[in-house]
């Protein structure tokens, strides 16, 4: 990638203030990692920062904006009416973050963009987690529907005001890119996504097996022993009765979640760093040019199919679930319907912006920042 926007101005008296977040890169990343020099730079011209990368500022900018913040109010599966234990979209998150870093780290990727997309890769999810996003997605259906994946992007681009000189964030390409990739994760031709982008995605696969196993045998929504038909959950169950003895159901649980993650993440290690050792790619163009790609083998790609098929049926639709879930979908539907015959209800900033999007669009929107609380305060005044 070459830079078209990088700024011929330099801080510190004119030295090159990327030189030494070049040559660090130059000493800890595999020739197959983004380097900072080889970004393309921003839509807006920046001088680069002094003392921290093009990567480390756009990770920066998405742990300080309202969108990041906002998702430790957000379910991602379950809701503040089971308990207060399970995870947030924020903790999801930081699980997937840590766990991208880890694993980019020994593959050699830049760690850096790794947790820039990690950070921003969930910040566009409406509240009621998947639920919500397919209520919002029915609302415009005629208009191109909702994504939470594009919505990242409009907030990022768009909607987060942090600066005088441009809207939004203005982050890297490489990072809007990467959240692009997962929107056109159906579209086959053209270059594959960067290592890292395709690192996160096997992290948040990774995290979410992991975690919503957690949160469902925490919440009593299904037993170990009825978890133990997946074989992936067999196999870590025995692990943990094969190294304790005597361990209490909590303690259990939680052994059995770390043997998930840790089978995991060594698996993918395995199956990917001798394979990049052996194809040696001389840039992260070429290895988005190649037919390699960041997954686990084939064994565990089809028990992890396994686990996944195993919670969709007996937890996220779950009788107590679908419950909430409609409960939650039908007051979206109304919220929107009340925004749209009195767009006045809007803050005054997003009434100007629904000059842009137009009022339906702007309903939409509006609805997909709020966290699970505010949307359920937002409901009783203006629905009830």
């Amino acid at each position: 990638m070459t830079d078209h926007n990088k700024p011929s101005s330099t801080s510190n008296g004119g030295d090159d203030s990327l030189s030494w977040v070049e040559e660090r890169e130059k000493t800890l990343l595999a020739p197959w990692a983004m380097r900072s020099c080889d970004s393309a730079g921003r839509k807006y011209p920046q001088e680069e920062h002094s003392y921290r990368g093009p990567y480390q500022r756009d990770r920066d900018r998405i742990l300080h904006s309202s969108a990041y913040r906002r998702l430790s109010g957000k379910m991602q599966v379950f809701t503040g009416e089971m308990g207060d234990y399970h995870r947030t979209r924020l903790t999801h998150t930081q699980e997937v973050a840590t766990i991208a870093r880890t694993i980019g780290r020994v593959l050699g990727l830049n760690e850096d963009l790794i947790e820039a997309l990690a950070l921003m890769h969930d910040i566009g999810h409406p509240p009621y987690g998947h639920a919500g996003e397919d209520a919002l997605h029915e609302c415009i259906a005629d208009e191109g529907g909702f994504s939470h994946n594009q919505f990242a992007l409009t907030i990022a681009e768009e909607i987060e005001i942090r600066y005088q000189e441009f809207p939004g964030l203005n982050l890297t390409y490489e990072v809007l890119a990467g959240q692009q990739k997962r929107i056109d994760k159906t579209k086959t031709d053209g270059p594959r996504p960067l290592l890292e982008v395709q690192l996160v995605d096997a992290a948040d696969s990774t995290t979410y097996d992991a975690h919503d196993t957690d949160d469902a045998v925490k919440l009593k929504l299904v037993t170990i022993e009825e978890m133990s038909s997946v074989q992936l959950i067999r196999d870590a169950l025995k692990r943990v009765r094969d190294k304790y003895t005597n361990l209490n159901d909590d303690l259990t649980r939680k052994a059995i979640v770390h043997q998930l993650v840790e089978r995991q993440v060594t698996s993918l290690i395995s199956h990917c760093a001798g394979q990049l050792q052996d194809r040696a790619f001389a840039s992260a163009t070429e290895a988005m040019n190649s037919d390699f790609l960041i997954e686990h083998p084939t064994e565990l790609a089809e028990q992890k199919r396994e686990l996944e098929a195993f919670l969709y049926r007996n937890v996220y639709r779950h009788p107590d679930l679908i419950a909430i879930r409609q409960r939650a979908q039908q007051r979206l539907k109304e919220m929107f319907a009340k925004y749209c015959e009195r767009p006045e209800l809007f803050p005054e900033k997003y009434q100007q912006r629904s000059e842009k999007t137009g009022v339906r669009r702007m309903a939409v929107e509006y609805i997909a920042g709020m966290t699970d609380h505010f949307c359920e305060q937002t409901y009783s005044r203006i629905c009830q």
